[in-house]
């Protein structure tokens, strides 16, 4: 019988179950001592005065984009290699996304070419720690501050990682973490806003609240929106907390052995790092080389589930997805670098569980999968 092995798969133990379970005897689901203390240590985390945390990372962009002024006419720097949720926060508040182009070494903005990006409408960039790399984030928030833009950080990726001496989450304006289950901790669904900015906080923890402001329940200041995290989702981060240098520990020697496993092939691309970056790695994506052609990634995929190994194609581009194709005009060849890359990324199955004998078998399997593919093609060797 063929081994399978998932994409991902969150680290649960007793410790996050009994939180939950004594939630439940309680009398209190939502607005309580679970958000606050989790609220407390995220902020601890990222070395912030305020989180917020909210129920999603995508509601928690929402409300750095309304907190931060972003409104109609407006133009926000971001990257098309992403998660949709870094650029559809933008659309939410009516902004337009502009588009910049990638660092092929980092899979981060290319800072240079966001520099090259600024007009007069620019307000905001949107920079986002691809599968968690910090690479380019200090630049960027001193690109930021030079022409007085407002940076977000979309570290919801980054969890617990370090640039140097920096957290990921301390940068710009705020910084959003989430917490889906295959993010290094989980709450099921939910997210953080990290800030020191006093009134961006309060704004925040107002639109998420309905837009109110106070004690008082049916008074609301402003248009706001159901973006709360209850008390059983927070009491799982809480524990997940608890654990969180076992947990990140555990995901970064799986990574280590991936990267001792795979170092040698002919055939891939490994996740670029420095000396200074601490990575708590969400994801361990590869890349084919240029051995291989457009769609032959996509073939490796079916053949690695085929055989019972769990896999995806983070990122395709976002300038691609057919609605945003459709508003802006974008076309293929508009972002070469991303592109390029998206046509080629490989997230192998990653969880901090992973045994060595798993993580054996999936490169064991990859590269006979990548030598077919290669040998598939007559006259080619």
């Amino acid at each position: 019988m063929s081994m399978k092995i998932p994409l991902s798969k969150p680290d649960i133990t007793q410790r996050e179950i009994d939180a939950v379970i004594d939630v439940l005897h309680g009398d209190t689901l939502s607005i309580g001592p679970k958000v606050e203390e989790f609220e407390k240590r995220c902020a601890a985390l990222a070395g912030r005065r305020h989180a917020v945390a909210v129920s999603s990372g995508t509601a928690g962009l929402h409300c750095c984009m309304i907190a931060a002024g972003i409104s109609e006419g407006h133009e926000v720097i971001t990257t098309p290699f992403s998660f949709v949720a870094s650029a559809n926060c933008i659309l939410f508040v009516g902004a337009k996304p502009i588009f910049v182009d990638i660092d092929p070494k980092t899979l981060n903005l290319d800072v240079s070419k966001v520099r090259a990006a600024i007009t007069p409408r620019t307000k905001a960039i949107v920079a986002v720690e691809v599968f968690g790399h910090p690479g380019g984030m200090i630049e960027l928030e001193q690109l930021a501050q030079q022409h007085e833009l407002v940076l977000i950080e979309d570290c919801c990726e980054g969890f617990g990682g370090f640039d140097g001496k920096r957290a990921i989450g301390s940068f710009g304006r705020a910084g959003v973490f989430g917490f889906y289950p295959n993010k290094q901790i989980t709450t099921g669904e939910g997210g953080m806003i990290v800030t020191d900015d006093d009134a961006f906080a309060t704004t925040c923890r107002s639109l998420r609240n309905q837009g109110r402001e106070g004690m008082a329940w049916l008074a609301h200041q402003r248009l706001g929106y159901n973006y709360r995290l209850d008390e059983m989702s927070a009491a799982l981060g809480v524990a997940q907390m608890e654990r969180l240098e076992d947990i990140l520990d555990k995901r970064r020697k799986v990574a280590h052995i991936y990267m001792e496993r795979l170092m040698t092939s002919r055939y891939l691309i490994l996740p670029t790092l420095t000396e200074d970056d601490l990575m708590s790695w969400f994801v361990f994506v590869v890349r084919l080389n240029d051995l291989f052609e457009m769609g032959d990634r996509d073939q490796v995929m079916k053949d690695l589930r085929a055989a019972g190994i769990g896999c995806n194609n983070y990122f395709p581009p976002i300038h691609l997805q057919p609605y945003m194709a459709e508003k802006f005009g974008h076309q293929p060849g508009d972002f070469p670098i991303t592109e390029y890359v998206a046509a080629r990324t490989l997230a192998l199955p990653f969880f901090g569980k992973m045994t060595g004998r798993q993580i054996n078998h999936v490169c064991d399997t990859l590269e006979k999968i990548l030598e077919k593919t290669l040998m598939g093609r007559k006259g080619r060797f």
